[in-house]
């Protein structure tokens, strides 16, 4: 198994490790991750040659600096806790799903349901985001550097979404209190979803998050995206249109 004892080549800092998946297992890198990590005193581990590996760094519970050298396949940081997870690469289905808090950065492109239901903690994704991004958010931020595909922010309950490209069709469909803004065009909206004038509030809010994820785009470019508030309650008069 992996541990700090293990002939390694050593890493630029004394409290850094560094993981090969071509030569170690992805069960001991989890393993080390969920518990040594914090306990050895580690704070940054290095992962080198994922290609494609599935849950790398999943359910971590505290503020170690992971940096993933390449592309991940499923779950990456998912249910992500305390803990700063960088993907140098392209991320598959579900990247931080369900995180908790800490920060969870795509240098790449993100396929569907990135950020699914994130109840905190800020996700960023460098190029563009696939299908469902965002959706049943709980109170996390996303800030996506390029597009995002269709039914992005579905059900999105709370948290902020930041697109600084285009969205595809049904953006936003039954969203509740969660807030998009969007610096491209948009396809079409969903059902219950509406634009609404952009305040100061609004245009600090989305200066302070493009500012967390480290893009320069002008807050006043952006639209925002809010619920109309009419699915909240069921009318049994509507007939099911709505």
């Amino acid at each position: 198994m992996a541990n700090i004892e293990a002939a390694r080549e050593p890493c630029a800092m004394a409290n850094s490790l560094e993981f090969d998946l071509s030569k170690d297992s992805l069960r001991d890198l989890n393993l080390f991750l969920h518990r040594d990590a914090h306990r050895s005193g580690v704070t940054e581990v290095v992962v080198n040659h994922p290609d494609g590996a599935h849950s790398i760094a999943c359910g971590m519970n505290s503020p170690t600096n992971i940096q993933i050298h390449g592309h991940v396949g499923y779950y990456v940081a998912g249910m992500n806790k305390h803990a700063s997870v960088t993907v140098h690469g392209n991320a598959g289905p579900g990247a931080a799903e369900n995180m908790m808090s800490g920060r969870v950065h795509i240098r790449g492109f993100a396929s569907t349901a990135a950020g699914a239901s994130a109840h905190g903690g800020l996700l960023v994704i460098d190029g563009d985001a696939s299908l469902r991004c965002g959706i049943s958010l709980k109170g996390g931020d996303i800030v996506v550097g390029g597009s995002v595909g269709s039914f992005s922010a579905f059900m999105a309950q709370a948290g902020r979404i930041v697109i600084c490209g285009d969205a595809e069709d049904a953006l936003g469909d039954s969203l509740y209190e969660a807030v998009i803004y969007v610096r491209g065009e948009v396809r079409s909206l969903g059902a219950d979803a509406r634009f609404e004038p952009m305040t100061d509030a609004d245009r600090k809010v989305v200066a302070q998050l493009l500012a967390l994820a480290g893009m320069s785009f002008d807050p006043a470019e952006f639209k925002r995206v809010a619920s109309a508030k009419s699915l909240y309650h069921w009318h049994a008069d509507a007939d099911q249109e709505y």
